[in-house]
């Protein structure tokens, strides 16, 4: 019997044939801390991570989890909302970041009234463009099964299908053929 892979896992493992030691990466959704630290291990103590989060409680258990595996050092987290990512990320790093992880959604444990909005998302996602390095790239995992989730699900895929296939490779992945099953979308940044 094949166990099902979680869209969060196979990011990861997409992640990995991008991500090299030194390498500047943002994760806009830190949560409790799991891609966080992910993208950390990758770039290694010579590269960089910026977090997200709106939730204190979400910077808490990330900045925690990170201390527990001393990559604390070459992360920085940032309490406030994604929507501010570009002016947040300081101007030398806009165009090379190698990839942006966005895990939407509510805190794994948390109140789950407190969700990812649909125009603070997109907005994020528009500027997390601006700020990928040539053959960067940017994964988005989307619940539409919440509630609020289906609309900014949907308003992302809209956004996501008119992208330039001569500018971005695009590939969408469903974890299963429900309508309310997660999704992750991928956003390759071609040479210029």
């Amino acid at each position: 019997m094949n166990k099902r892979v979680s869209l969060t896992t196979q990011a990861h493992h997409i992640l990995l044939n991008y991500l090299n030691t030194g390498d500047i990466t943002i994760d806009a959704t830190v949560g409790n801390g799991h891609d966080t630290l992910f993208l950390a291990r990758q770039v290694g103590k010579q590269g960089f991570v910026f977090g997200f989060d709106v939730q204190q409680q979400a910077i808490i258990s990330t900045k925690s989890r990170l201390q527990s595996e001393d990559f604390i050092d070459n992360v920085e987290l940032i309490h406030a909302c994604h929507s501010t990512i570009e002016h947040a990320i300081p101007p030398q790093y806009h165009g090379i970041i190698k990839a942006i992880m966005f895990n939407l959604g509510y805190l794994p444990g948390g109140d789950k009234r407190i969700i990812s909005k649909t125009d603070s998302t997109l907005a994020a996602i528009q500027q997390s463009i601006t700020l990928l390095a040539p053959t960067g790239i940017i994964t988005i995992t989307a619940y539409p099964g919440h509630s609020g989730g289906e609309l900014e699900t949907e308003i992302i895929k809209q956004w996501f299908e008119q992208l330039s296939p001569k500018h971005y490779t695009r590939q969408l992945i469903y974890s299963s053929e429900k309508i309310t099953a997660p999704r992750l979308f991928i956003i390759k940044k071609h040479l210029s």
